[in-house]
């Protein structure tokens, strides 16, 4: 199964690091994995479908609902607030993939709160997650935009308008790294590298996944797969997008989201795109492991 095989990839991550001497700084992220598999609770059968968990551990889906508490994200035309938007999806997509009995699902937050990035990129890394889906519903000048989107993480923006989102997203708060802030910089920077391949790799099979699924029943944005810096998806270790609804400036785009139908078909959209993603094989251990260091070798 896709699950396995990502378990397998993160162990053979660890063994790697071991090897060239880094295994006492990566054993608290090895350690945290192994406890995740061995704790993981079976599913319970859903009437009519297969029970896809009782195969082994089900993967940990975190959902970020974008802004909360003081920090309102986007106002649309009629006034609505981004935040409450997001929350109401990200419940929405949670009681999907839960129904589907193959995930656990939580949530970066559940209510109406101020959560710092870091803090949301660390939940997802220290429980162990195998994905993170940022879910947000932004604004631009131009109000005659509309449509969803799917960005990744990169250094330079894939166009200027994606760049001003970065920054807006960004501005919440000041993203301090995914890598263990007591690291030596060198090792920080080998244990980077060894992470953030796997995980480019995960993230644009997600997105393009999403990028489908949400073509068959919203419209898009052209070219709607793009990328920035966008500082929730700076986790090294965990395949993480975020995901445009729909922009809070249009009016026909605002209305939309207000209405719980519609967030059902986001949602669904999204539950879809994820389904494919963990049905699809990733690469695997070892060719991740070759990429920095030849065929893996004993520990």
């Amino acid at each position: 199964m896709a699950t396995d095989v990502l378990l397998s990839r993160r162990l053979t991550l660890c063994r790697l690091a071991a090897s060239i001497g880094i295994g006492a700084v990566f054993a608290p992220l090895h350690q945290a994995w192994a406890a995740e598999a061995k704790a993981a609770p079976l599913g319970k059968p859903i009437a009519g479908k297969p029970n896809q968990a009782a195969k082994g551990p089900r993967p940990l889906i975190v959902l970020d609902p974008g802004h909360g508490g003081k920090d309102p994200g986007a106002i649309g035309v009629s006034g609505t607030y981004e935040k409450h938007v997001t929350l109401a999806a990200a419940i929405e997509l949670r009681r999907l993939l839960e129904q589907t009995g193959r995930y656990r699902v939580e949530l970066t937050r559940t209510r109406d709160v101020f959560i710092p990035l870091d803090d949301r990129v660390g939940r997802a890394q220290q429980r162990g997650a195998a994905l993170l889906i940022s879910i947000h519903a932004d604004a631009l000048v131009d109000r005659g935009v509309r449509g969803a989107s799917v960005y990744t993480l990169a250094q330079s923006a894939s166009d200027p308008q994606t760049a001003a989102l970065a920054r807006t997203e960004n501005a919440a708060d000041r993203f301090a790294g995914p890598i263990r802030r007591n690291t030596s910089p060198e090792v920080a920077q080998i244990l980077s590298s060894l992470l953030r391949q796997e995980t480019r790799v995960g993230s644009a099979r997600l997105a393009r996944s999403l990028v489908r699924g949400l073509d068959r029943d919203l419209p898009m944005l052209p070219n709607p797969i793009r990328h920035a810096g966008f500082a929730v998806l700076k986790a090294a270790d965990v395949p993480s997008v975020l995901v445009e609804m729909g922009f809070m400036s249009n009016p026909r785009d605002e209305a939309a989201l207000r209405r719980h139908d519609h967030r059902h078909v986001v949602a669904d959209a999204i539950r879809r795109s994820i389904d494919t993603y963990f049905a699809a094989p990733g690469p695997t251990p070892q060719r991740v492991a070759e990429q920095f260091s030849g065929p893996e070798r004993p520990v």
